[in-house]
């Protein structure tokens, strides 16, 4: 006979402190010349000139849709007019797109207002428009090592840094400096968005510690471009997110980053396919059904669908969007026994025929009443790079602004950074990169959560709960005494300077400021024992 749970409520206050003042913030993108690439800077540069073009079905204006940060909300509570509704991106001072400054590195030498040419993403009426803009930009060369992406890359690379790894990545380091030097930027993020790689075996004494990875790099062993890059950036001091889904950050990687305390993240951009799946699988299983068979499929024509082709390049590919369902399927050990799983199956096919535009096709089979199955079938057409781009601006945008945010418990005497693998980042991402024995979160819903209430904690406002109690009470909520609570103003900073926002809060949640914002607020738990 099964023993019941003791469950008991338990609460941690946290004392959380932002920094305000906004850098100037410089982006390098490690595939700069790449769809992803031209695409977004071409969105920043379109969105600060303020750009509008005709298409066939009328006049389009520059924005930033897809974007978490600039183009969805939060609730951050109810009035008597209802819901007050703000901008994601004023809860906390942030870094906007268009100040942005790019710069980067690729294999291939085109400029890039022709490496937008041939990415074939952007109308033609406004690649006219940028061209002047785009051809002055020229990516830094960058690392070519031709057994980690497909051989059919090839033809691309005529602008690579030669030498031995150790003079490779001492080359990125000095091209990070100049960029800093070069632009007055007052920090450097850097992102691969570059072809996916193979897998790379973690090997005992090559990159299984920080030791032995830079001792491997000097060495001359096998290491990857895309984890080259991170070393690079890691000791320059700048953060580094991984866009693919290769293993960039081996165990050494990892334990640089921490040494470092230099924020690490990834993997893989999270835009179509898998984004609907995070969603839907969440569903399905919370609403107590039984997925038991997921194939996916997809087509594309571009060149990352081209570097796909290749076995090596798609095993990567594979895992990192295999994976995603996990957590859901382990929350319900009511559907489904220890180590059971759906079937899952994923395809990619390379059609040049479609560029960039991917079509993903899913079926879910699932077990519903009574023996009874239910099949839900998904046609998706992704314009893969009009998706991803935004998330590159918000991954850049989370990672800035967790750079200004520092916390303590009451226990705790010096305040502290997040770890050094943001894992915040998940919801951006396919394979979420998370610190070592903490677990991987993949629905989309807690995710966004997570990134919200956490920007909610830094201005002392308690998490959301969606309970909205005050709506499902027989007496009316707005004529109760509010004894327990207090009206506290909330700073809220907007591109206009900092406003003061009143909102309802309760009375053991404080506002103060020190050193930028400090707030405290209080983290509620459940306790359960056996």
């Amino acid at each position: 006979m099964m023993s019941c749970p003791q469950v008991k409520p338990c609460s941690t206050k946290f004392t959380f402190r932002t920094e305000r003042k906004v850098p100037i913030l410089g982006v390098m993108l490690v595939g700069w010349g790449g769809n992803n690439g031209t695409t977004v800077t071409a969105a920043v540069l379109a969105n600060q000139m303020g750009l509008s073009w005709m298409t066939k079905t009328g006049k389009k204006v520059a924005n930033y849709y897809g974007s978490l940060f600039q183009s969805a909300t939060v609730c951050l509570g109810s009035g008597h007019d209802g819901d007050v509704y703000i901008p994601f991106r004023d809860l906390l001072p942030m870094v906007h797109p268009n100040d942005i400054i790019f710069d980067g590195w690729d294999i291939s030498s085109l400029n890039l207002a022709d490496a937008m040419r041939r990415a074939e993403v952007l109308d033609w009426q406004l690649q006219e428009q940028l061209r002047p803009s785009m051809e002055k930009l020229q990516p830094r060369p960058s690392i070519y090592i031709p057994g980690f992406i497909a051989a059919n890359q090839g033809d691309r690379a005529d602008h690579v840094i030669h030498g031995t790894k150790a003079e490779q990545v001492q080359k990125i380091r000095e091209d990070i400096q100049d960029f800093k030097r070069s632009s007055g930027v007052d920090k450097v993020i850097v992102l691969w968005t570059a072809n996916t790689e193979r897998f790379c075996d973690v090997i005992p004494g090559v990159n299984d510690t920080a030791e032995n990875l830079l001792k491997a790099i000097e060495l001359g062993l096998e290491v990857s471009p895309s984890t080259m890059f991170a070393v690079a950036s890691i000791l320059e001091g700048c953060a580094y997110i991984n866009g693919s889904p290769q293993n960039t950050f081996v165990p050494g990687a990892i334990e640089l980053a921490v040494k470092q305390s230099v924020f690490i993240g990834g993997d893989d951009f999270k835009s179509g396919q898998t984004k609907m799946k995070s969603v839907l699988v969440d569903f399905l299983v919370g609403a107590g059904l039984k997925p038991v068979s997921i194939v996916s499929y997809n087509h594309l024509g571009n060149n990352d669908g081209k570097n796909l082709s290749a076995p090596q390049q798609f095993r990567s590919k594979e895992i990192s969007k295999s994976n995603v369902v996990d957590d859901m399927v382990q929350s319900n050990p009511i559907l489904y026994g220890p180590n059971e799983k759906p079937d899952h199956c994923v395809v990619i096919k390379y059609v040049p025929y479609v560029g960039d535009s991917k079509r993903a096709m899913d079926e879910y089979t699932s077990e519903i009443m009574m023996g009874g199955t239910n099949t839900i079938v998904i046609h998706n057409t992704c314009e893969d790079s009009l998706l991803a781009s935004p998330l590159i601006l918000d991954l850049v945008m989370l990672t800035e602004v967790c750079q200004r945010i520092t916390f303590r418990t009451e226990k705790d005497q010096d305040f502290q950074t997040f770890h050094s693998v943001l894992s915040i980042l998940g919801f951006l991402c396919k394979a979420p990169l998370v610190p070592d024995g903490t677990p991987v979160i993949n629905a989309l819903s807690k995710q966004r959560n997570c990134i919200e209430n956490t920007l909610r904690a830094c201005l002392g406002l308690p998490p959301q709960n969606h309970m909205m109690l005050e709506h499902k009470m027989q007496r009316s909520f707005m004529s109760l005494k509010r004894s327990s609570s207090v009206l506290t103003p909330c700073p809220i900073t907007t591109k206009k300077g900092t406003g003061r926002l009143t909102a309802f809060h309760h009375q053991d949640i404080k506002n103060g400021c020190c050193n930028g914002l400090e707030q405290t607020a209080t983290s509620s738990d459940t306790e359960i024992e056996n």
